[in-house]
């Protein structure tokens, strides 16, 4: 074993003497890289206490304000072929110029008098409608004469069976009267007979007496066949007013059916009337069609159609025009993580392409080339991208954008959130958290908004 002893002898060599003492304590690193090392560990720390504000990045493209502002494709609303046209590419045109003439293809349209034709047809068939009407009116009028005269039938059926029950009542006492004159006759005649017998009366007054009863006979007679004849007349006059009626109704029967019948025809005719008519329309308005007029004044910026003589479709696109008076804007994308963060009047920060900027994440204020921006609207629903789409406009607060920026031009947005520590933020941004939720003071959400300024 080692006879390892606790005394020291360090104290007792030169350490002076060897060089090899000396290489044993000299230092890996010089003193003035720990120096650095360590000045840059001590600004990293002061660092992690400096104020950082949270932010969003997304990416979007410059676009308009109002959906009438931007770009739009003129199309055609009929089919037909290029004859003429009136501008060029990057012309400027204003509101009802024309852009292009076009003609007809189509063979049912061909007919140079289409349109008198059509007028023509119209006025015949309105004739044709004005005739079922006064012929429906008249109709009418006849109708209502059926209507009264079956009244005064009736009318007068009524007070013939009336006077006809007077005259049967009057018949009825005159034979009551004549049979009382037959029995007095033959009590007379009785009385006349015994006293011939007995020889105190003639045979001239008893013939007389006889010839008496013999008349009173016949009255009685005749006033009974009158008196049946009355009430054969009334059975008749009562059947006669039913014949009547029956006969006035149909008659009003066949005149209803003749005025339903001229009123079918004026509803058919009338159809036709319009029927044309919206034709004439459609045809006058395809005539309007074959010019082509700007809707907006803008910048034709592309003919998606050249040469004269090319067949052209409805809906086929024709010219794309740039409106010259419109507000620009941001059209961004964001996460659906950080969507909740998100609200209308948020300021952003833009960065447009093509233009210089130095962009400083944590300190966009202090950053060089970003203009001011806010959130102007966010959609409830996400686009075919997986993202939501929010639209910027600019910060009226803030300077306003470059006239340089044109429409479709790509667009860098740092939207603006809470402020913290960069130590907060760097151990977020390493444990995945989201940013801190913000919420813009009531103050400045109901502060009136100055309007935007248009670019021209």
């Amino acid at each position: 074993m080692l006879n390892i002893s606790p005394e020291r002898i360090n104290h007792l060599i030169e350490e002076s003497k060897y060089d090899a003492f000396a290489s044993l304590k000299k230092r890996a690193t010089s003193d003035w890289m720990i120096k650095i090392f360590s000045g840059l560990l001590f600004l990293a720390m002061i660092a992690l206490f400096l104020p950082w504000t949270q932010n969003i990045r997304a990416k979007g493209y410059v676009t308009t304000l109002d959906p009438e502002s931007r770009p739009q494709m003129i199309q055609a609303l009929i089919g037909g072929r290029i004859e003429k046209w009136y501008v060029r590419e990057g012309e400027y045109v204003r509101a009802g110029d024309t852009i292009i003439q076009i003609s007809e293809v189509k063979e049912e349209y061909l007919d140079p008098e289409i349109l008198e034709r059509t007028e023509q047809q119209i006025f015949a068939k309105s004739g044709s409608a004005s005739a079922y009407r006064d012929k429906a009116r008249n109709l009418e009028q006849q109708n209502e004469a059926l209507k009264k005269g079956m009244e005064v039938k009736v009318e007068q059926n009524r007070l013939k069976i009336q006077q006809t029950n007077l005259k049967i009542q009057s018949d009825s006492l005159d034979l009551i009267a004549a049979r009382l004159k037959i029995e007095i006759a033959e009590n007379q005649l009785v009385r006349i007979e015994s006293l011939y017998n007995d020889g105190l009366k003639s045979l001239t007054e008893l013939e007389a007496k006889r010839l008496a009863v013999r008349e009173a006979q016949a009255k009685v007679i005749e006033l009974e066949n009158k008196l049946a004849a009355g009430r054969n007349e009334l059975l008749s006059l009562e059947a006669n007013r039913e014949a009547i009626i029956n006969d006035y109704q149909d008659k009003i029967a066949k005149s209803r059916s003749e005025i339903m019948s001229a009123l079918s025809d004026l509803y058919n005719t009338e159809a036709d009337v319009n029927k044309l008519q919206s034709q004439y329309n459609a045809y006058e308005q395809r005539t309007r069609n074959y010019i082509i007029k700007a809707p907006i004044s803008g910048i034709v910026t592309k003919a998606m159609r050249s040469g004269v003589g090319e067949i052209i479709k409805n809906g086929d696109q024709i010219v794309s025009l740039m409106p010259d008076n419109y507000q620009l804007a941001v059209e961004m994308y964001v996460n659906p993580r950080d969507m909740p963060l998100l609200q209308n009047g948020q300021k952003v920060r833009v960065q447009f392409d093509g233009w210089p900027a130095i962009v400083f994440g944590g300190w966009p204020n202090n950053s060089y080339g970003t203009f001011g921006g806010e959130v102007f609207a966010i959609d409830n629903l996400i686009s075919e991208n997986g993202q939501y789409r929010v639209l910027v406009a600019p910060d009226p607060d803030d300077i306003a954008w470059p006239e340089a920026v044109r429409v479709g031009g790509g667009a860098n947005t740092i939207t603006l959130l809470n402020q913290v520590r960069l130590g907060y933020e760097i151990w977020r941004q390493l444990n995945g958290f989201p940013a801190d939720f913000y919420r813009i003071e009531k103050a400045n959400s109901l502060k009136p908004k100055p309007p935007l300024k248009k670019v021209k």
